[in-house]
């Protein structure tokens, strides 16, 4: 599996995992942008990924495991 999938599928599997939907992690991003993280069509940044993380209420690195 490659990296943009593996995240991706990481981050829809923590988000619904937190009853969290892509609508309420717009604070981090738009809903457009987290659909194409999660489809594994785009690679996020590490700023990024801190702010996905913190809406989750996560350890960064939670996201890339």
């Amino acid at each position: 599996m490659k990296t943009k999938q593996a995240f991706g599928k990481s981050l829809k599997k923590l988000r619904e995992a937190k009853g969290v939907t892509q609508e309420d992690i717009t604070v981090a991003s738009s809903r457009a942008y987290i659909s194409l993280l999660e489809r594994g069509q785009q690679s996020p940044t590490l700023d990024k990924v801190e702010s996905l993380a913190k809406v989750l209420k996560i350890h960064p690195l939670s996201l890339l495991c």
